[in-house]
């Protein structure tokens, strides 16, 4: 079965829920025990607290559980507390975590502000290391965590290379999928140990919920659960609604955001102002074979590098976009474009231009077209 009829059918179970197609929303705290043998433990009842799970709750994890070929899956509020559960379950004081110098930005302040308070030392590595990534690991090496294509500069990691040397000694290894999300990229088929997603963006696709997943297997699922439930994480059921809602649309939402967005991309590079185009889908791309080979699709998320130009020829632009809105997040049906914001330390991207963050959204390519040029016009650069 493909996995277009799986995301319409994981998860759902009609006979119980009198035929509804999907299932109705829970909201549940407290869960009534039917007998003194059910609370003490000694008789088996699916739902005990709604913190820990609802029908609600089980319908997303069993759909993500089947797609993202798991054996658990866990939901926490955001995508960034799906990011530090998962590193969290790995590490403790004393360990070395190798973290990707292209990652998320928030991940890498969470390494930097808090993760040293535990007394575990991160060290950034250069996503393009590949293989070579075997001569940073140490005995106390915990994990290795991965983010492909990197935030902001795309880059594509050579995932079968890091992971088979990350299995030669014994580390675990954790991704960051939301890019590409399960259906374009499955990170445990691919040898991966955690997976995480922010549902945030392509899964609830809707920009009015956050959410965020960690699937796993076996005993590597068990570390997630038990600090996922340590640590009191639980979604509000709308939320969890929201993302089911989300879910049943993603393969079709996900192939007009690629299509767009491969036209506008090609569009671009056709720009004399235009620098660099950072989309991993298009062949000059640097990463574009790694892609091709690992990936069955590409998403709307990418970015551009400019010529040079003002702060105020770049005001000009950006603030009188007709279709594109400046705003954080991505992954909703809306097209959104901002300045680039990074940091690096082992592989800096320099420029004296502008480097442009865009989400292609559901919006006619045509008309987003149309709207990139006449905010390069206004920023003085010429189209033609």
């Amino acid at each position: 079965m493909k996995d277009e009829t799986k995301t319409i059918l994981a998860g759902r179970d009609p006979e119980t829920h009198f035929g509804a197609v999907n299932p109705p929303v829970y909201h549940a705290s407290t869960i009534i025990y039917p007998s003194l043998a059910a609370i003490r433990g000694t008789q088996q009842i699916p739902y005990t607290y709604g913190r820990r799970a609802t029908p609600t709750t089980d319908a997303l994890t069993k759909a993500m559980i089947e797609l993202e070929q798991a054996d658990g899956c866990v939901l926490t509020p955001s995508g960034l507390s799906a990011v530090t559960l998962a590193i969290l379950s790995a590490v403790k004081t004393g360990d070395h975590l190798l973290m990707v110098d292209s990652a998320y930005t928030p991940t890498r302040s969470f390494c930097d502000k808090y993760l040293v308070k535990m007394g575990v030392e991160t060290e950034y590595y250069d996503p393009l290391i590949g293989g070579d990534i075997a001569k940073l690991i140490r005995p106390n090496t915990a994990l290795i965590f991965t983010e492909s294509p990197g935030s902001q500069t795309f880059e594509v990691q050579n995932i079968p290379a890091i992971v088979a040397a990350a299995k030669a000694a014994n580390v675990l290894t954790a991704i960051d999928n939301t890019w590409a999300s399960h259906h374009y990229f499955k990170p445990l088929v691919h040898g991966i140990d955690i997976s995480v997603q922010a549902a945030t963006k392509y899964i609830i696709g809707h920009a009015d919920a956050l959410l965020g997943t960690v699937c796993a297997r076996g005993e590597v699922y068990a570390n997630v659960k038990r600090l996922w439930n340590m640590l009191g994480m639980s979604v509000g059921p709308d939320d969890v609604y929201l993302a089911l809602r989300g879910l049943r649309s993603l393969p079709a939402r996900l192939a007009q955001h690629s299509k767009t967005t491969l036209d506008i991309a090609s569009w671009l590079e056709t720009l004399p102002f235009i620098r660099n185009v950072l989309y991993p889908a298009l062949p000059s791309h640097a990463g574009h074979a790694l892609w091709q080979r690992d990936f069955t699709g590409a998403t709307g998320l990418f970015a551009i590098e400019t010529t040079p130009c003002s702060e105020d020829s770049l005001a000009a632009m950006l603030d009188n976009m007709r279709l594109f809105s400046m705003g954080y997040s991505w992954g909703g049906y809306e097209s959104l474009i901002v300045p680039g914001e990074y940091t690096r330390q082992c592989r800096p991207y320099e420029t004296d231009g502008h480097l442009l963050r865009l989400h292609i959204g559901l919006e006619h390519g045509d008309d987003l077209q149309a709207d990139l040029a006449d905010g390069f016009a206004r920023a003085g650069f010429a189209t033609a």
